[in-house]
This record gives C-alpha cells, structure tokens and sequence, in this order.
C-alpha cells in the first residue's frame, strides 16, 4: 500500500489512533466454494477524520463499512473503536445509506425521535423532543419536520437521514453513497451541508463515494481500492486543501488537477475493470 504525499497536506501524525482495523478479511463460502471479498485490509483513521473509499463495484467497500458498523463480522483481523473491538452496531456508529431507510409511515421529526427515544433511554421527554428539534434545524428542516417522507424532496429526505444519525451524537458516521441517487445541484448542497455539520460536531466520517470530485471536496484522505475478490487498500491519497474548504478555489488550485487526473489514472488504467461484467 502507497501514500500519495502532496505539500501542505493537513493530515496530524500526532494523534493517537481512534479506529483501527487490522489485517481484516472477509470469505464467504459459497456454492462454488470460497469467495474472499476483502483481503488483508489494514487502515488507521484518527478522531476527526473524514474518510472517503473508492474503488469499483465489487472491491468490498461496502462490505468493509459493513464491518465497522458492526453488521457483519471479520472473518479474520479486527477492527477496533478507541482500542475496543467492534463485535456488533451500536449507537457509537451511525449509517447513512443511499436510500434513506426511513419509515413511511413516519413524519420526519418522528423518523428523528423514534432513534432519540431508543438511545437516550435516560432522558426526559422534553430533553428528546428538543434533541430531535434542533436536529432538523440543524439541517434546514424546520418547515417540513411534520411531513411524511413521501411529502419531501429527495434531498429533503437524505437531510432527515443525516439528522437521526447525528441526533444521537455518534463517535463514527458511516456514509454509503448517501448521495448517489442525487441531481449534481442537490448533491453539491447536500455536500456543503454536509461538512458544516461535520465540522461543527468533528464526529469521525468513513464515506463510500464513486464521484472523485466529492471525494477531493469532502476528505482528508481518499482510500483507494484494488479490484475484487480479495481486494484490499491500494493506495492513499492524502487532500492537502485547508479547512473550510471553498468548492471555486479548490477547482482553480493546480494541485486539484494533479490529484484528480492520479486517481483517474488508477481507476481506468491500473485498475481498470475488465470488458466483462463483474
């Protein structure tokens, strides 16, 4: 595994490690006999961090989120949260899907509530009614926290997801393509949204993303994946733009294009995916 270095790169080699996961492979056994999906995967992400993985369909990103979650077990290796295995989910780790995974036939303050109640058992009612309400508010759901998701917008609707997951003040958001279903002029809004949450709350972020320009406007380092089966970490890309990051200045830094046409260059010809489908 290499790290692509650029100067100024914002990265802290000072912190202690905050999720490890350690020489983690995944083998199913199928029909066909076994099948590794991940293979000897080994990565350090530092408390604050936002993560994004690349790769192409079927390199195990999911799979490997999947296991941070808790969802789903190493068949060997270990992934540790503040040195303590994880063993199953738990409320110290939020998912934010693709598809919103929210409960119809809810309104999105109680889509919000429903994950309030279940954690902060210890709580009054008043204390998780405000809990809930400054979530929305958070993300620009005041008007619409009484409409049901069918009612919302689909960038209304991923706002929601992103406020239940916050609502709870997780260590770890997990973010799978959470975007992906997305116009471009939704997406970026959600993007910047996005890293003033994250940035005012510093809660850890692994984020799966197929879009190298949100990546690069997103991340403080990319984590690059090698083709599947036994797929594992290829490369890192650290992001050398400082903190707030403007979209404009980002795409007229020269080192923008530098970066962005290295990781085309190992997505379409290192790792190019064969003519056949996977």
């Amino acid at each position: 595994m290499q790290t692509l270095d650029l100067p100024n790169n914002i990265q802290s080699k000072n912190q202690d490690p905050f999720l490890v996961i350690d020489k983690v492979s995944k083998v199913y056994s199928t029909p066909q006999g076994l099948y590794t999906v991940l293979e000897n995967v080994n990565l350090t992400v530092y408390e604050g961090e936002f993560i994004c993985i690349i790769g192409h369909s079927g390199c195990g990103k999911s799979t490997l989120l999947n296991m941070v979650a808790g969802f789903n077990k190493p068949s060997s290796g270990e992934i540790c949260l503040r040195s303590k295995p994880i063993l199953r989910p738990g409320p110290d780790r939020m998912v934010i899907f693709q598809n919103y995974s929210l409960l119809p036939w809810m309104t999105a303050f109680e889509n919000v509530y429903l994950a309030v109640k279940q954690v902060f058992k210890d709580k009054s009612k008043e204390e998780k009614l405000k809990i809930t309400k400054d979530s929305l508010e958070m993300v620009g759901l005041t008007e619409a926290m009484h409409k049901r998701p069918k009612e919302l917008s689909g960038g209304m609707r991923q706002r929601v997801a992103i406020a239940r997951a916050l609502s709870i003040r997780p260590q770890v958001l997990i973010l799978d393509e959470p975007f992906g279903a997305l116009d471009v002029m939704t997406r970026e809004e959600l993007q910047e949204q996005l890293l003033e949450i994250w940035r005012e709350n510093r809660v850890t972020a692994l984020m799966i993303t197929h879009e190298i320009d949100e990546a690069l406007f997103l991340a403080d380092r990319i984590v690059m994946m090698s083709n599947g089966p036994a797929a594992d970490i290829a490369e890192i890309v650290e992001v050398p733009f400082a903190r707030p990051r403007d979209r404009k200045a980002i795409a007229d830094d020269p080192r923008y294009y530098t970066l962005r046409n290295y990781i085309l260059e190992f997505l379409y010809d290192r790792f190019a995916l064969a003519d056949e489908a996977e």
